[in-house]
C-alpha cells in the first residue's frame, strides 16, 4: 500500500513540474513578445521612414528648381506631382521652411524630420507651402506673386 502512495505522488509531482515550467515559459515568450514589436518593428520602420523622407525632400525640391528653371518673366506656370501616399503605411507632411540658413524641404511624421535643402532659390524667390503625400500636389509660380 505505501508503495502505490508514492508512485501516485511521484505522478503528481510530475504534473505540477511540467505545469509550473510551462506557465513560467509562457510568462516569458509574451514578455519576449511584446517587448520584441519595439525592437524588431518599430526602429527598422523609423530607418527605412528616415531614408523615405530624404528622397521625398530631395524629388520636392528637385520640382520646385526645375519649375523656377523655366519660370517665365512675365505670367504664370503650374506643374503636379504625385509623392507616395504613406510611407511605411504611415502619413507623412512636407513643407517648405524659410530659415537663416536658407529654404528647405521639411518632410516629417511624429519625432522623425529631415531637413532637404532647396538649392539656393529661395533668395531670389519667396517660396512657401506645405502637403501631404495623399493626391496629387501642385507647385505654382506666378510672376505677380501671390497673396
Amino acid at each position: 500500500m505505501r508503495m502505490r502512495n508514492i508512485q501516485h505522488e511521484c505522478a503528481v509531482n510530475t504534473l505540477l513540474e511540467y505545469i509550473i515550467i510551462s506557465g513560467v515559459l509562457m510568462v516569458l515568450m509574451i514578455i519576449t513578445f511584446l517587448t520584441l514589436s519595439s525592437v524588431i518593428i518599430e526602429r527598422p520602420v523609423d530607418q527605412f521612414s528616415e531614408y523615405a523622407f530624404i528622397d521625398i525632400g530631395n524629388g520636392v525640391s528637385t520640382r520646385i528648381v526645375d519649375l523656377y528653371v523655366i519660370a517665365p518673366v512675365q505670367g504664370n506656370i503650374t506643374t503636379k506631382f504625385d509623392i507616395p501616399d504613406d510611407v511605411a503605411g504611415r502619413e507623412y507632411f512636407v513643407e517648405i521652411s524659410s530659415e537663416s540658413g536658407g529654404d528647405e524641404v521639411i518632410v516629417s511624421r511624429n519625432q522623425i524630420r529631415r531637413k532637404v535643402s532647396l538649392a539656393g532659390i529661395g533668395t531670389t524667390l519667396g517660396v512657401s507651402g506645405s502637403t501631404t503625400g495623399h493626391g496629387i500636389n501642385k507647385i505654382s509660380y506666378d510672376s505677380g506673386g501671390f497673396l
